[in-house]
């Protein structure tokens, strides 16, 4: 930054010299209008300032996704007592003997009343509810996989607001002197000590600032949409973030993030209660064989003239699947191309998540070596070369356009920079969302200094 001190004390000192020298009211309408081009934006006002915890806990409180995702597990879970339930029960009425010459005549006819109840062959019931039980797990894991992916999307798109916030905030830094330099450039051109062609590339120049000022708008108004839609809000709702952007010096271990994953990410967990609910629907498919049992009970009140008109009866009746082996042998292989079906998702997950926790530890450490490389190299060095063209315009030695192109170097450079960090805060919202568990510090060496 001192670099830019002295930056601003030689354009300030040129601004004296040139304004005793020359009248500055001709002329001065092109370049001024094109200073007004680097006013600032009026700023987009929030509320107050929002940290990622804020966020996080406002996306899980209010997200729809989640909620929908919830009442998918409320519904699971309504199924469960149904899915064990008994058949209903039947009752019947039969006249039997009813004269066709009399059909009113029920005195002369068999009034049959009774109460029929199904019972499933024996375990049929349990399995039933223990396939519904895994239902409920399975939409409970689901509901934690949406959760997770909202998480680490909200994180993203706070990363997004953040960076495109610090990138204003480098350029705040450096418009102020890219206005001085333009009237510096200018006063200097109306004396006759500088060709036009500095005035036409410090034209370029700022442009350059202007250009990124659009850009940061943008992607400003692209994180703030995204992210009032994942906290369930309007998305013209103001919102600005606070936080602050670092690299960590070490990224965890590949076989501690892969035991992670196994432990704690959801969509495994779901895949893993998937795969064992088809296992027990192949042992309810193997149940078929045995077969379910009806009872009856009533009362029959016999034709008038009966010695005994007051009778009961009892009936019982059995389903024979063993006929029907073409249909149950085919429900059993479908239950066990299931199961592998299932066990072979589950297998190809846990080798996806692998994969992912890979990708996402070599993008990580790409991002934290360029970060570091811009921090500890590309930026000293940037600022050396400043400081060598402020000394050498103020001896005149250096051309104002040598001063202006290190000038940018700098503002690249830390542009740069910021984009390395918030990508590689990126990359560790990534391994979250790869192995289902955040990355707590315990988990990482100390974060370096910030910008």
């Amino acid at each position: 930054m001192k670099a830019f001190v002295w930056i601003l004390l030689i354009l300030a000192s040129a601004l004296s010299g040139g304004t005793s020298s020359a009248q500055v009211s001709s002329g001065e309408g092109g370049l001024a209008g094109f200073a007004a081009m680097f006013q600032e934006p009026p700023a987009v006002r929030a509320t107050s300032l929002l940290t990622l915890d804020d966020v996080e806990c406002l996306a899980l409180a209010r997200s729809p996704e989640i909620a929908v995702a919830a009442r998918r597990v409320a519904m699971a879970e309504a199924h469960v007592p149904i899915a064990g339930a008994l058949d209903d029960p039947m009752a019947m009425y039969r006249g039997w003997g009813v004269p066709l010459q009399q059909p009113w005549n029920f005195n002369d006819a068999q009034n049959m009343f009774s109460l029929s109840q199904t019972f499933s062959g024996t375990g049929k019931r349990a399995l039933r509810t223990s396939v519904a039980q895994s239902d409920v797990d399975v939409a409970k894991a689901q509901l934690d996989e949406v959760r997770l992916e909202i998480r680490v999307r909200v994180h993203k798109a706070f990363d997004d607001l953040l960076l495109a916030q610090n990138e204003m905030q480098i350029h705040d830094q450096h418009v102020a002197i890219a206005r001085q330099a333009i009237e510096a450039a200018r006063i200097q051109y109306e004396v006759g000590k500088v060709p036009q062609q500095d005035i036409l590339k410090a034209q370029v120049a700022l442009t350059s600032l202007a250009e990124h000022m659009i850009r940061f708008d943008h992607d400003a108004g692209l994180a703030r949409a995204r992210l009032n839609t994942l906290l369930g809000r309007d998305p013209h709702t103001p919102v600005s973030v606070a936080g602050e952007l670092a690299v960590a010096k070490a990224l965890p271990e590949a076989r501690m993030l892969d035991a992670m994953a196994l432990r704690s990410r959801p969509d495994l967990i779901a895949a893993a209660q998937a795969a064992a609910r088809s296992h027990t629907e192949q042992v309810l498919a193997e149940k078929a064989y045995q077969p379910d049992f009806t009872v009856s009970g009533g009362y029959m009140l016999m034709p008038s003239g009966t010695s005994m008109r007051n009778d009961y009866m009892v009936e019982g009746s059995i389903n024979l699947p063993w006929l029907n082996r073409r249909k149950h042998d085919a429900e059993i292989a479908e239950a066990t191309a299931r199961v592998t079906e299932q066990d072979a998702e589950l297998w190809a997950l846990r080798n996806m998540a692998y994969g992912q926790i890979q990708e996402g530890l070599v993008e990580g450490e790409a991002a934290q070596r360029l970060a570091h490389m811009y921090h500890d190299q590309l930026r000293p060095q940037a600022e050396t070369t400043l400081e060598s063209s402020v000394i050498g315009y103020e001896n005149a030695k250096t051309s104002f356009l040598d001063l202006l192109d290190s000038q940018m170097t700098v503002i690249n450079v830390d542009l740069a920079w910021l984009d390395a960090v918030a990508n590689f805060d990126k990359r560790l919202a990534d391994l979250e969302l790869a192995t289902g568990s955040p990355l707590e510090p315990s988990t990482m060496s100390a974060t370096e200094v910030k910008r």
